[in-house]
Formats: structure tokens, C-alpha cells, sequence
């Protein structure tokens, strides 16, 4: 891989881990839910997920969709109803009389796996891999994850830092309130591009 094209790759893991999707709104939401530190294996847990992901797809995955193209279908809906479910215990993570919280922050495990029905990373590592390592050999997919690895997990750490500093402003119920199912909604909004591509 040239230095040109490292550069291209390093500025599209930048501008697609950093903008906003559904990792990064249920970051911020549980910065302000729950703060950083109870939130870093859910950063962890997207971080080395997404990294996994990347290499499974470009070792072999792709082949699969590539065979059996209903099988965007098929993710496309689940991931949908995951969503969906999602943004429903984003709106309900605090008690409406802000007594007490429910839920909490999600696990690395579930993190990591939630990569394998969010939207926004199944096109970033189908587009990554097809435009950066288009060959499919091991070494261009691993340096592809390895890119991605370096500059996914400090990209989606400015999300929990913006939703713990926003606990300021948050500390009434009914504002947290507010914040929630503003992110709730927020979250649906991603959807958008899946259920209307082009």
C-alpha cells in the first residue's frame, strides 16, 4: 500500500468513526447516563469489535454476501429491529421520576457484538475493504483493521467525553429526560440511509 493511498484510508477511518451513527449516539448517551469510566468497555467493545469485524469480513465474509445477496436483506432488517430496541432503552434509561437509573452501561461483549448488526459499520468495513484492499489478502485486511483499530477507539471517545460533559447540564430528571429520547431519536434518524439507500 503506497503512502497516498495510507493516507486516504487513515483520513476515511477518521471522518467515518468520528461522525455520527449508532456507536457514537449510544456513546454520548452513555456519557451522560453513566460517565467515561463506566463507559469504557462499551468503547473498548466497538473499538476492537469494529477491528475483528474488518478482518472477518475481508478474509471471508464478503464471499458470502457476494453468493447469497439476499443476505443484505436479511441484515438489513435484523439490524433494523435491533435498532429499534435500542433506541427504546436509550429513551427509558432513566426512571421518569430520576429516583433511580435502570439499565446499565453496555458490556464489551455486547459492544463488540452489536458491530454485527450496526448499519454504519457494516459500510464502513464493506467500503473499507473494498476500496482499500480490494485483493483480499491477508496483509492488506490486516492493515486495514490495524488503521481502523488505531483511529476508531480515540475518535469514538470524544463521543463519551461530549455526553459525560453534558451531565452538567443534565442534572435535572426532566433534562435527562429530554437528552434521552432526544437520542433515542437521534439513533432512529441513522437508520435512514438502511431503509432508504440512494
Amino acid at each position: 500500500m503506497t503512502q497516498d493511498i495510507l493516507t486516504a484510508l487513515a483520513a476515511f477511518a477518521l471522518v467515518s468513526s468520528i461522525t455520527p451513527g449508532p456507536n457514537n449516539l449510544m456513546l454520548m448517551a452513555s456519557g451522560a447516563n453513566f460517565g467515561f469510566a463506566r463507559t469504557i468497555p462499551h468503547m473498548l467493545g466497538i473499538g476492537i469489535g469494529f477491528t475483528v469485524m474488518i478482518v472477518l469480513v475481508g478474509t471471508g465474509l464478503m464471499r458470502v454476501f457476494d453468493a447469497f445477496p439476499l443476505t443484505y436483506n436479511i441484515l438489513r432488517v435484523v439490524s433494523v429491529v435491533y435498532l429499534l430496541w435500542l433506541a427504546w432503552k436509550i429513551a427509558n434509561a432513566s426512571a421518569p421520576d430520576g429516583t433511580a437509573r435502570t439499565g446499565r452501561p453496555m458490556t464489551f461483549v455486547q459492544a463488540a457484538l452489536f458491530q454485527w448488526v450496526n448499519p454504519k459499520a457494516w459500510t464502513m468495513a464493506l467500503t473499507a475493504i473494498t476500496l482499500y484492499a480490494p485483493e483480499r489478502s491477508l496483509a492488506a485486511v490486516v492493515l486495514v483493521a490495524a488503521v481502523f483499530g488505531a483511529i476508531n477507539l480515540p475518535s469514538v471517545s470524544v463521543w463519551t467525553v461530549m455526553g459525560q460533559q453534558m451531565r452538567r447540564l443534565l442534572h435535572s430528571p426532566a433534562r435527562l429526560t429530554v437528552f434521552n429520547w432526544l437520542m433515542a431519536l437521534l439513533l432512529l434518524g441513522s437508520l435512514y440511509p438502511v431503509l432508504f439507500p440512494g
